[in-house]
């Protein structure tokens, strides 16, 4: 009987300690989030553009999006989504982000990226379980600059403008054909039980002390209200 109590009580410290475990997992995406974001708010030089912050309905971040390749490469990272909501940003939500890549390439790549919803379509796109960037939605590679504009065309065509950060530089990349997944588990997990993206992302869920940090630096990132979105 006590070698039952003993396994027992050893099984749920365990279990205790794993679950503390991946919730610091996930503080940690946060905070790296926040820090890419971060860093793109000390260099506006560098930035995204006002033209896109004011047009932004939801902005992602994959800290450390890996391309591991030699002849046909897959592409593979782990982030956080947070949307523009009546009442300022929403509760941060995770995704998953993945995709191929074609070209002779060697080693492991690990790169920033961030990738912002211009209209309230690819906003609500978000909800579905899998969106295929340049095919569910159009996409393209975002202008960099705080003071640089966004043309009519990119505005109107893409639903997404991405962008990619590599050893401290910034720039627009081309995501086309690339997924983006909602991570059901890690949301679960974050918030301690089953919760929608829809009501997350529309800001019917409080955010967790340990995200506040990451969505101020997202409202002073996007401060501007979204009165172009359509």
């Amino acid at each position: 009987m006590k070698k039952f109590l003993s396994l027992v009580l050893f099984s749920a410290v365990v279990g205790v300690n794993a679950h503390a475990q991946d919730h610091a997992k996930l503080d940690d995406r946060i905070e790296k989030a926040h820090a890419v974001l971060h860093e793109l708010l000390a260099t506006p030089d560098r930035s995204v553009p006002d033209s896109v912050a004011e047009h932004a309905t939801c902005v992602l971040v994959v800290p450390s999006f890996k391309k591991a390749a030699f002849a046909i490469g897959g592409e593979y990272g782990q982030g956080v989504v947070t949307c523009r909501t009546g009442h300022g940003w929403s509760a941060p939500a995770f995704i998953q982000f993945s995709g191929a890549s074609f070209g002779f390439q060697i080693g492991v790549e690990g790169t920033d990226l961030v990738l912002v919803a211009v209209t309230h379509d690819a906003a609500q796109r978000l909800l579905h379980d899998k969106v295929k960037l340049g095919a569910d939605i159009g996409v393209a590679a975002g202008p960099v600059g705080r003071d640089a504009q966004a043309s009519t065309t990119e505005l109107a065509n893409a639903g997404f403008l991405t962008y990619s950060r590599n050893k401290g530089v910034f720039a627009g990349v081309d995501l086309n054909g690339d997924v983006v997944n909602q991570n059901i588990k890690d949301t679960e997990e974050y918030y301690g039980h089953d919760i929608s993206f829809d009501r997350i992302l529309d800001g019917g869920v409080r955010p967790h002390p340990s995200s506040v940090h990451f969505l101020r630096t997202v409202n002073e990132l996007f401060h501007a209200e979204a009165t172009g979105a359509k």
